[in-house]
């Protein structure tokens, strides 16, 4: 295997994606309470669930090029297989063997987090074949999955209470990027015959559908406090990245590229803001 191919293979799991998607299960884990795991050895069910994040995520983006590499030729024409790195093939059966490792590592894990992965590979599998290209319910069902890495890690320590509402203010936020990102891409989507919700209704109404939901999901972000879940802490932490995806949402009328690259900014830093609620109810 030539040095350019490994290369390509590598881009096509999207490293930073699945890093920060291992990363997120592991907040979602560290939420819920790892210290008051139900499960045996919760230390080793964390370690397990992020791996297989880390799998299945890379497996998906990987999956993803494969169904999009005619889109991609006409809006990311550097991703692996238009540049031709690696070959439609090549990323179907990588893909494969990624989905292969997600699996193995998803059985060690309680019934509660097998089942969150079984329906998210159904879910995986209904967006890459109908979903991604209806108006809106695409959006959506990336939304749910990104959103579930948290309550994955929670349901490996035994516990989705607490990463469940998490769950919630990034599937919403979430949701919103997906809808910027589509604004971005109108170009190539248009080409292909997609019909995404900027399409179907016009970038600027579907900007405001997506501020609408991001707005919705910063009114939430105080219920940990109200709930006394955590204290004040939290609400300081989670302050500043209600700001941030704030502006990312304004910003995206003009620029969604730069707009849907601040609001990812702004949800990590409400995830962190998560963990600063739990790490105090610790001391």
């Amino acid at each position: 295997m030539n040095d350019g191919r490994v290369t390509g293979l590598w881009e096509l799991t999207r490293p930073g994606n699945a890093f920060a998607a291992g990363v997120l299960t592991f907040i979602g884990a560290f939420v819920a309470g790892i210290g008051d795991a139900t499960v045996a050895d919760p230390v080793v069910n964390v370690a397990a669930a992020i791996v297989a994040t880390w799998f299945a995520t890379a497996a998906g983006n990987a999956i993803n090029d494969y169904f999009d590499r005619e889109i991609d030729a006409i809006n990311d024409p550097d991703r692996p297989i238009p540049r031709g790195a690696v070959s439609p093939r090549g990323a179907l059966l990588f893909s494969a063997a990624l989905f292969a490792g997600a699996m193995a590592a998803t059985l060690t894990l309680p019934p509660l987090a097998i089942a969150i992965a079984a329906v998210n590979l159904l879910a995986l599998i209904a967006y890459t074949e109908w979903f991604k290209g209806l108006p809106g319910v695409g959006n959506a069902v990336v939304a749910c999955l990104g959103g579930s890495t948290f309550l994955f890690g929670g349901a490996a320590v035994g516990s989705v209470a607490e990463s469940g509402v998490l769950f919630a203010l990034a599937a919403l936020s979430t949701l919103t990027r997906e809808i910027i990102k589509d604004v971005e891409d109108m170009e190539g989507d248009r080409e292909e015959g997609l019909n995404t919700l900027p399409l179907a209704v016009g970038a600027r109404p579907a900007l405001v559908a997506g501020a609408v939901l991001l707005v919705a999901a910063v009114l939430a972000s105080p219920l940990p406090y109200l709930w006394t879940t955590f204290g004040v802490a939290y609400l300081a932490a989670v302050a500043p990245a209600d700001a941030v995806m704030l502006y990312a949402a304004y910003e995206s009328f003009d620029d969604p590229s730069a707009g849907q690259s601040h609001l990812k900014y702004g949800m990590f830093l409400a995830a962190v803001a998560f963990v600063v609620g739990r790490a105090v109810t610790l001391l």
